[in-house]
């Protein structure tokens, strides 16, 4: 069993100034016809980011590349203007830059995106804008909330700005980052960007609880953002010596950690840990990671790389779908031609899930989807659906009406365990 005090590997590139400058000093260093990562989720370098909105015209083009964004940037309320957006995991809020025909999306692995940035690379960086902490007793700054792919990004880039931001929580881990790692550093004050807990309905309880009887004691859990996941970490408080390892945590983490089933004692890599790579909520689990010597940030390739997750006895992946196939092809990406989501993290924890022993990737939702309750399970895909992960790698399925176990069973055999769990009055429909 590894130590629990093991280095956290990350990329580093040192030898910066580690200056400190204005907002304006900052945008002039900001290239014309550059592709700038910006940090997503609840890190997004906002003061920043509004600035370059407010002074748009200092450049004829600019592609912004980002992630998660948990809301519209304000980049775009301006035309003309000179900035497009590329999102590698789009979301609801890149709706307005969808309607303004300023959006393209990439889909990629997240544990690619480094790769993709890297230097001669497709998505090859002119500059990174994140937002850090203000520096601890070590005189380090942490990236807090947003480290798994920025810090990979940060490496790849040939300037970093870093906003410091005094209410950004200090976490420990591979987002300590040291000042000759950042170029400019522009002092800041505002809230952090937060996405509100939703509330769980008797539905996402049902299924939370069925998750929650797939995954045993001692397994360590990756889980996604939703109702669902929420339910089914509250349903896991009566289990013993749980771990984490995953992408994300969020505020549902807290009642699991209070309830003491959460200890990861038994996991192979930083026992007594919880291993992630971002923290996406609001103020009470910014709280709960800040200086907490149990939370461990890492980057995209530990936290999604199938080789770390291989290492993982029991890992246990809760994720989410538009839809799937009675083959178990599974669409989490797509609605008819219209882009949704990308696969984010999904197909790496469903390959991690695949390489652990004891392992399980667990896809869970409602058996229907909007005022139409139209069916997610379906006969087939639609012609130019996404098949997100493939139905090779298809493990359990539940809905509010029970689970069906994949793996291993011949496609006939599939389509009858599916049919089961699907909404009673579409069954007839996904009959032979």
């Amino acid at each position: 069993m590894a130590d629990e005090d093991q280095p956290v590997p990350r990329p580093r590139q040192g030898g910066r100034p580690g200056r400190s400058a204005t907002i304006d000093e900052a945008l002039l260093a900001i290239p014309d016809g550059g592709r700038v990562y910006v940090g997503a989720g609840c890190g997004a370098p906002t003061q920043v980011l509004d600035a370059m909105a407010e002074q748009h015209d200092r450049w004829t083009a600019v592609e912004i590349l980002t992630d998660y964004l948990l809301e519209p940037l304000r980049l775009f309320q301006h035309a003309p203007q000179p900035f497009r957006l590329t999102s590698l995991q789009p979301s609801r809020a890149v709706e307005p830059m969808r309607e303004a025909g300023a959006l393209a999306t990439v889909p990629s692995s997240l544990r690619h995106y480094g790769r993709l940035t890297s230097p001669g690379g497709p998505l090859s960086l002119d500059a990174v804008v994140v937002q850090v902490a203000p520096p601890g007793p070590s005189g380090r700054f942490s990236l807090g909330t947003n480290v798994g792919i920025a810090i990979e990004l940060m490496a790849n880039s040939p300037l970093v700005i870093a906003e410091v931001n005094p209410r950004m929580p200090y976490t420990f881990g591979a987002g300590e980052v040291d000042r000759d790692e950042i170029d400019l550093l522009v002092d800041v004050d505002h809230p952090l960007v937060e996405l509100l807990p939703v509330p769980v309905d008797e539905t996402s309880a049902t299924i939370g609880g069925l998750v929650a009887g797939e995954i045993p004691d001692r397994a360590a859990v990756q889980f996604g953002i939703g109702a669902i996941p929420t339910a089914a970490l509250e349903s896991l408080a009566g289990h013993r010596d749980l771990g984490l390892h995953g992408g994300m945590i969020g505020d549902a983490i807290i009642g699991l950690h209070a309830s003491g089933a959460l200890t990861g004692v038994g996991k192979a890599t930083w026992p007594g840990r919880m291993v992630t790579g971002a923290v996406i909520g609001s103020a009470p689990v910014f709280e709960f990671v800040d200086r907490n010597p149990d939370v461990v940030m890492v980057p995209s390739t530990v936290s999604h790389g199938a080789d770390w997750l291989g290492r993982l006895e029991r890992f246990c992946a809760i994720n989410s779908a538009v839809e799937i196939s009675l083959d178990g092809s599974i669409n989490a990406e797509t609605a008819g031609d219209r882009v949704l989501s990308g696969p984010g993290g999904q197909p790496d924890y469903a390959i991690g899930a695949a390489e652990s022993p004891g392992g399980v990737s667990i896809v869970a939702f409602p058996s229907t989807a909007g005022r139409s309750r139209r069916s997610r399970i379906v006969r087939r895909l639609a012609e130019g659906a996404t098949v997100t992960v493939a139905r090779s790698l298809a493990d359990v399925v539940i809905t509010e009406h029970g689970v069906a176990r994949l793996r291993g069973r011949s496609l006939a055999e599939r389509a009858e365990a599916l049919r089961a769990i699907a909404d009673p009055g579409s069954r007839t429909g996904l009959s032979s």
